[in-house]
Formats: structure tokens, sequence, C-alpha cells
């Protein structure tokens, strides 16, 4: 588990409120490629997750979750782990700002 998970799991109420979107997300990933994922889990160094399936992922986050991922949010890191993916939907719906702005 990292930093930022450990310091999400400390916050009251921090982890439920991103529940709905990692369970989401966790069954997109399970339903696509037919494998159990772990929230924190890197997708891209599994070997699982193609350049192709990162732009249906990238699709995925925005029509489900009604969020626009663009400029500075546009990054692996963003989208390496379930983890990281629902901390950004929650930022963008939040109006928090990103990376560089």
């Amino acid at each position: 588990m990292s930093t930022l998970d450990n310091d999400l799991a400390r916050q009251p109420g921090a982890e439920s409120a991103a529940d709905p979107v990692r369970e989401s997300l966790l069954g997109f990933l399970r339903a696509r490629t037919k494998t159990e994922w772990a929230a924190d889990q890197d997708l891209f160094a599994s070997g699982v997750v193609s350049s192709l399936f990162s732009l249906e992922l990238l699709q995925y986050v925005e029509q489900e979750f009604k969020v626009t991922v663009e400029g500075d949010d546009l990054t692996l890191d963003n989208f390496r782990t379930v983890h990281a993916m629902a901390a950004l939907v929650e930022r963008l719906r939040g109006g928090e700002p990103g990376p560089g702005r």
C-alpha cells in the first residue's frame, strides 16, 4: 500500500467516498480482461493492459463518471492503478486543481 493509500485510509469518509468508483473500475477491468485486480495493482506493469486498452479505459472513466480528462491529467500515473483512477475521478468531480494548474 502506498503512502497515499495509507493517508486515504486514515481520513474519515475519504475511503468510503471513492468505494463506488473503485468498485465500478474493478468491475470494468474484470469484465474486459477476465482477470481479478487489486485496487493498488499496477495495471501497466502487469503486461495485461496495452496502449489500446488504456484508451478504452480513458473513455470508460470519462463516460461512466461524467468527467473530462485532459491536459496535465492525461498521465500514465493517473491510470496506473484503480486507486489512482479513483483519486483522479474524485479530484475532477470536486473541481480541485490538478497538477500544473
